[in-house]
């Protein structure tokens, strides 16, 4: 018998209704037993840490999910819920990654594949996630032991990376706060400056002439992590404005663009990725 294609919706805090992770899970038949354990993606919509967007949330998982992974899109802690200061984006991030691994068996997933893609900044929050995962907010937050919710790899796409030179201030603003003009506070965040030995093998886009997030971003980023030996593949492409998503029509792109390449690329990259227990 088979079983069609499963999108749920669940609530990942009792008291935090509007943070909830959907998942999309394909079907399974006798005749497709390698639908039985596939691997999975997160996916984070960006929207500057103000909203959610609705085109990097959906259409980027229904994607991954024809192209052979079970995906699950979240809806995090943006300012119009309130308090959105750091670290409860990624409390909530955390939360998702938790909630995949503890329901491997049910939501048909290899748990020791499970990468995550973000974009814009939803990308800053995919890049903590790969890059500060053993905060000890986190485990705190959630009684999780470290590394629990380590992503096995992460796609950036055009993502917010520094809270310096290059910022896109509005992100910042909304997970700083009150400390949004503190140099320091941003320091802290601007990930290019906390890339280490522990940071997940990356894949990274975005475009030239991206006036919204400056390419500048990736490129720091990319720096950082060939100076700490961490694998990774990065795309810059020559045309194209900030918020591609999918870069076609089904995300109001009227004209061919030659950015749809990265859906691709981010595929092949994924699938040379091997989880730290089989790299040994």
């Amino acid at each position: 018998m088979y079983h069609h294609t499963k999108i749920e919706t669940v609530q990942l805090f009792p008291d935090k209704p509007y943070v909830t992770l959907t998942s999309y899970i394909a079907g399974t038949s006798k005749e497709m037993p390698f639908n039985e354990k596939r691997k999975a993606i997160l996916v984070i919509p960006g929207g500057g840490y103000s909203f959610c967007s609705d085109r990097e949330a959906e259409p980027i998982a229904l994607t991954y999910l024809t192209a052979g992974y079970n995906a699950f899109v979240l809806t995090y802690s943006v300012s119009s819920h309130g308090d959105t200061r750091w670290p409860i984006p990624l409390i909530d991030a955390s939360a998702a990654m938790k909630y995949i691994r503890d329901h491997a068996e049910e939501l048909h997933i290899d748990p020791d594949y499970v990468f995550v893609i973000g974009f814009s900044a939803g990308g800053h929050l995919a890049a903590a996630l790969g890059t500060l995962w053993d905060d000890d907010a986190i485990e705190q937050a959630l009684g999780m032991e470290k590394g629990y919710n380590r992503p096995t790899g992460m796609i950036l796409s055009y993502p917010v990376i520094s809270g310096l030179t290059y910022a896109h201030r509005g992100s910042f603003d909304n997970i700083l706060g009150e400390r949004k003009n503190d140099e320091d506070a941003r320091k802290e965040l601007s990930l290019e400056l906390r890339v280490s030995e522990k940071t997940v093998p990356a894949f990274i886009w975005s475009t030239r002439p991206d006036t919204t997030v400056p390419v500048q971003n990736s490129i720091l980023f990319a720096e950082a992590l060939a100076e700490a030996g961490t694998p990774f593949e990065m795309h810059v492409y020559p045309h194209g404005s900030h918020g591609a998503s999918l870069a076609n029509p089904i995300v109001g792109w009227a004209k061919p663009s030659a950015l749809t390449a990265w859906v691709g690329e981010s595929l092949r990259w994924m699938n040379s990725i091997r989880a730290p227990k089989d790299a040994e």
